[in-house]
C-alpha cells in the first residue's frame, strides 16, 4: 500500500497532520486547477485556502480513498465554476503569464482562446485530462459516467478545440 494512500485513510480517520501532509502534496496541482479556471492569482490562492478548508470538513465522507486527487480536484472545480458564475470575469492577466511562464509563447493564449468556445463541460474535460493528467477511468468514477462515454465526450471535445484551431490555420498543434 502506498504512503500517500495510508495517508488518506488516516486523514478519513480524523488524523489532521495526514490531511495536511496530503494537502501540501497537492497544493500545487490545486492552485494551478484554481489559476486555470480564475486566471488570478489572488483568487487562486483563496480558493486553495477554501477547498482545504472543505476537503477537511467532508474528508471523513471520502468513500474510496485511491481517489483523493480527484475528490479534492472535483471539489477545487466547482468551487471555481461557482465563482467564475458569481463575478463573470473571464479576463487574462499578463501578471498570470509570468506567473505560469510563459513570457513569450503565446501558444498558452491561443489555446486558452481557443478553450473559450467550448462548453465548460468539455473545458473541465480537458483540463482534468490534459493539464492534471488524471486518468480516464477516474475522472469516470469522479463524474458516475461510463469510462466509454467518457472517451467519447473527450474526443469529441479534442475535435471542437481542432476545428477552433483549423479556423486559424493552426490544424496540426491539436
Amino acid at each position: 500500500m502506498s504512503e500517500q494512500l495510508l495517508l488518506v485513510k488516516r486523514a478519513i480517520k480524523g488524523n489532521e497532520e495526514a490531511f495536511l501532509d496530503l494537502m501540501h502534496v497537492h497544493q500545487e496541482a490545486l492552485y494551478r486547477t484554481a489559476i486555470s479556471f480564475l486566471k488570478n492569482e489572488e483568487d487562486a490562492l483563496e480558493a486553495v485556502q477554501e477547498v482545504t478548508y472543505r476537503a477537511f470538513k467532508h474528508i471523513g465522507k471520502l468513500k474510496e480513498p485511491a481517489y483523493f486527487k480527484t475528490w479534492v480536484t472535483r471539489i477545487m472545480m466547482n468551487y471555481c465554476q461557482d465563482e467564475i458564475r458569481k463575478s463573470k470575469r473571464e479576463l487574462v492577466e499578463d501578471d498570470l503569464l509570468h506567473l505560469i511562464g510563459v513570457e513569450e509563447n503565446f501558444t498558452f493564449l491561443e489555446i486558452e482562446e481557443a478553450l473559450k468556445h467550448l462548453t465548460d463541460y468539455e473545458r473541465e474535460l480537458l483540463h482534468l485530462k490534459y493539464f492534471e493528467d488524471i486518468k480516464i477511468k477516474d475522472i469516470a468514477i469522479m463524474w458516475k459516467t461510463p469510462e466509454g462515454t467518457i472517451k467519447t465526450r473527450l474526443h469529441k471535445a479534442l475535435r471542437s478545440l481542432r476545428h477552433q484551431f483549423e479556423g486559424k490555420g493552426e490544424m496540426k498543434r491539436v
